[in-house]
């Protein structure tokens, strides 16, 4: 059993334009247009907003003077066209049972217990706790003994479902009962897709002092990586320091 103390964030997928598609789309409607960025977000959502008006070859000549037009006029549907793909480890059930709740744009796909074996588990600790020898050796001890007891109830129930035919069956049906006793603390993995509206609105919830302190850390690291990805369509975010070591983040255009 390993406890957790940091969450890690993976960035494993991005869009790409095709540009001969792109061209033909030009070409059939006697259009001319270039972009300066080479982010195939940027380029994208810049594309989608001017299909609105037709506009292209017209008006902000930059990738980056139009998405910050878009920013400062709440056009953020056209953001809805850019999508990146994270994994997400190192963090707690409770972790994931706030993260699901942002519906609007994102997918997931997460960690089974139903199927993966929970019994070399690791364990995410609060810093609040860890800090703390006391609370520390509290927190241990719940989750060595609800660890110990989802061992014990794995075993107990593959031996109650041994009349099934399915050795796989009988695994999922020992797990999926056993999972009962395992805490929120449980350390889990999941994959997640967003485009660049709900990011925004995640990052603007989660990345916040008043959010839970495990689902900040994640919301800016993933702004971070967004930023060095996409700085057209989130670099308007800066970082403001917290007094728990932790940072939140603060931009002009909200609710994009």
């Amino acid at each position: 059993m390993k406890i957790v103390r940091t969450p890690a964030v993976y960035l494993v997928g991005r869009q790409e334009i095709d540009p001969r598609a792109v061209e033909q789309f030009l070409r059939d409607h006697g259009l001319a247009w270039q972009t300066d960025t080479e982010v195939g977000a940027e380029a994208l959502c810049e594309m989608a907003g001017r299909v609105c008006y037709m506009s292209f070859g017209k008006g902000r000549k930059t990738n980056a003077e139009y998405l910050g037009n878009i920013l400062s006029v709440q056009h953020g549907s056209v953001l809805e066209h850019a999508a990146w793909n994270f994994i997400i480890t190192g963090v707690s059930r409770s972790f994931t049972h706030e993260l699901v709740r942002h519906r609007a744009g994102f997918g997931y796909s997460q960690l089974s217990q139903r199927y993966v074996d929970e019994s070399t588990a690791d364990f995410v600790e609060p810093d609040c706790i860890a800090d703390d020898p006391e609370l520390h050796t509290i927190w241990l001890e719940a989750v060595r003994h609800a660890h110990e007891a989802y061992c014990k109830l794995v075993d107990g129930l593959a031996r109650r479902f041994e009349s099934e035919p399915s050795a796989t069956l009988r695994r999922k049906l020992a797990r999926q009962a056993a999972r009962s006793v395992l805490p929120n603390a449980t350390e889990t993995k999941i994959f997640v897709t967003g485009n660049a509206r709900a990011w925004r609105h995640f990052v603007e919830l989660r990345a916040n002092e008043h959010a839970e302190t495990e689902i900040r850390v994640v919301a800016v690291e993933i702004l971070k990586l967004l930023q060095g990805e996409a700085p057209n369509i989130f670099g308007d975010y800066t970082l403001e320091p917290l007094g728990d070591g932790t940072a939140a983040a603060r931009t002009p255009n909200r609710k994009v």
